[in-house]
């Protein structure tokens, strides 16, 4: 990820995190079951029942984790996290998010507390300056900042952590459907007339 839409740094073969799978689920028609780091999921096991969009009726696998999912993103959603204020000069009610750019799509950077915070700042080698952030509730981010933010926008919670991490992609499902990326285009159209 880079900051604010800058060139990526990162090496193309990043393993893969088991997060990412659990995102990936929450769109319409993707089913996936974990693989190794680095490889593509497996998409829908062979002889097994699915829905009209492809989806896994009976895999307990994905049942599973789907129902994970919704728990973790419940959870993001009760609860305060840090966004850290970007580095533009003014006053801290001026300075907007930290976000970085990943894919085309820009994510808002939140963290569960000042010390996952602290490893982002080590991280980046920024651990002596002094960082200044809000605290907001996990659905605001989710229902008001993605939207408001103009682009394809999710939320990355403890970005530095790692698989302990966890993404918030911009979905149907996550994020309000005006804002999914994964939206109908019949839909669009519609919301249009």
């Amino acid at each position: 990820m880079t900051e604010h839409g800058g060139a990526a740094d990162q090496p193309q073969n990043t393993p893969r995190s088991r997060l990412s799978d659990y995102a990936e689920m929450s769109g319409p028609g993707r089913s996936v079951s974990a693989s190794p780091a680095g490889e593509e999921p497996a998409l829908e096991a062979p002889g097994a029942e699915a829905d009209e969009s492809g989806a896994l009726l009976d895999d307990p696998e994905v049942v599973s984790r789907k129902r994970e999912f919704a728990r973790l993103l419940g959870e993001f959603r009760r609860t305060p996290v840090l966004v850290p204020l970007g580095d533009e000069p003014g006053p801290e009610e001026e300075r907007g998010m930290l976000t970085a750019d990943f894919n085309g799509i820009r994510f808002i950077l939140a963290f569960s507390d000042e010390q996952a915070l602290a490893r982002y700042a080590q991280a980046r080698g920024e651990f002596a300056r002094e960082w200044s952030y809000r605290t907001v509730l996990g659905a605001r981010l989710l229902d008001v900042a993605v939207p408001a933010a103009g682009v394809p926008c999710g939320v990355a919670l403890d970005c530095a952590d790692g698989t302990d991490g966890m993404v918030f992609p911009p979905v149907t499902g996550i994020v309000p459907d005006a804002a999914a990326v994964d939206r109908e285009v019949g839909d669009e159209a519609r919301a249009g007339r």
